[in-house]
């Protein structure tokens, strides 16, 4: 039985042109400049990736470029949500057959009234687990609105095969980590963290194992949770404080729109463009964003230069 994932996997950005068209040359600098990060996995196609900018075409032309580019050297995670259950079955079939090392997925919602049950949330990844046969990361997340309960968590893990790892954003993610933890058991395989780790250290605390922050300074968030990992607690906290201001900025003041900036900056990508209606960054965040990340000197900010 293979080792659990665990460590830093972070979210590939989608670059665009200045016209808006996906810069397909650009995705693969992206990527060489993650696996440059020391990144232990990476993963596509997600809310950060702005998938819900994407056409189907766009979405399975990126999905083929990116398993086939990154061919191996670091596993990937593809994201294939969607509120049919039929289609993120068919997503995560075709991203099995590509190659990627799991999926992941938000529980099905439309629009802040249009969810599923409890019952048929837990029907919705047996299919798709089923249909993929590969590990399944579910996706909790604020931007869904689905209250996923603990007990609908554990039992989906335990009585899921493929469904084995677990990505938490609520408010208060490190007691919802413990708590499942403790319900879940041996289930539980890879217990996450996102929202840009800004979390990251109560987080580890509760028994997380892996975070998924963007692809703005993975290399720096990396120490922080190998010097958890081996109980080296103070060293831990002492690396996470130095780069939280940068990590508050992004989460606070940019979201997606920080990985671009920065990546532009360092050479990686030549736009940094948001499809509309994302509106881009006002030249004065930008300007603080690119502040604190000279402090704390990322890789992707010198990456291309």
């Amino acid at each position: 039985m293979s080792e659990p994932f665990r460590g830093v996997f972070p979210i590939a950005p989608t670059p665009f042109t200045e016209s808006g068209d996906i810069d397909w040359q650009a995705q693969k600098r992206v990527l060489d400049c993650m696996v440059d990060q020391g990144v232990d996995g990476i993963c596509i196609l997600a809310n950060y990736s702005e998938q819900f900018a994407l056409t189907d075409e766009e979405r399975d032309g990126l999905l083929k470029l990116c398993l086939e580019h990154v061919d191996g050297r670091a596993p990937v995670i593809a994201t294939c949500s969607h509120f049919s259950t039929r289609i993120a079955a068919e997503r995560s079939r075709q991203a099995a057959e590509l190659g990627a090392a799991m999926i992941m997925l938000m529980p099905p919602y439309h629009g802040a009234t249009l969810k599923a049950t409890d019952q048929y949330i837990y029907e919705h990844f047996a299919r798709v687990g089923e249909a993929a046969g590969i590990p399944i990361m579910v996706q909790d997340a604020p931007l869904s609105g689905v209250d996923l309960s603990v007990d609908l968590l554990a039992r989906i893990a335990t009585e899921i095969e493929q469904v084995c790892y677990f990505k938490i954003e609520t408010p208060m993610a490190a007691a919802k980590l413990r708590s499942l933890i403790e319900a879940g058991g041996s289930a539980i395989e890879g217990p996450f963290d996102g929202e840009e780790s800004i979390t990251l250290m109560a987080d580890l605390d509760a028994g997380a194992t892996g975070t998924m922050p963007s692809a703005l300074l993975p290399d720096l968030i990396k120490p922080v949770v190998e010097h958890h990992r081996a109980q080296r607690v103070d060293e831990a906290s002492a690396s996470y404080a130095g780069i939280l201001p940068l990590i508050n900025f992004e989460n606070r003041q940019c979201g997606l729109r920080a990985c671009k900036a920065v990546m532009l900056e360092g050479g990686v990508i030549e736009s940094d463009h948001v499809r509309h209606p994302v509106p881009p960054l006002h030249p004065a965040t930008r300007a603080e964003l690119l502040r604190l990340a000279r402090q704390s000197d990322p890789l992707a900010l010198r990456w291309g230069r």
